[in-house]
């Protein structure tokens, strides 16, 4: 049995690895609309779901520099969050 799962284990790959880049690149890209849209109230854009987004803020504190960095900001847009 080991021989036959090290042999699904090859074909899993050889089918995936064209598209690894790709499904990584559409992971990053959503997470960072995610994260746009918790932030979206204090960026100032209104935020109907602020109230259920706002629990979620200390969870990506974490990930906010690399995130503003991404979009090409060079500092924090937020007064409140100085990471740089």
């Amino acid at each position: 049995m080991g021989r036959l799962s090290a042999f699904a284990e090859g074909l899993r790959e050889f089918y995936m690895a064209p598209y690894r880049r790709t499904l990584a690149r559409a992971q990053r890209d959503e997470e960072d609309l995610f994260m746009m849209l918790v932030l979206s109230e204090a960026l100032g854009v209104p935020n109907p779901a602020s109230y259920y987004t706002l629990e979620l803020l200390p969870v990506l504190f974490d990930r906010f520099h690399d995130w503003h960095r991404r979009m090409g900001m060079d500092r924090s847009p937020l007064d409140s969050i100085s990471c740089c």
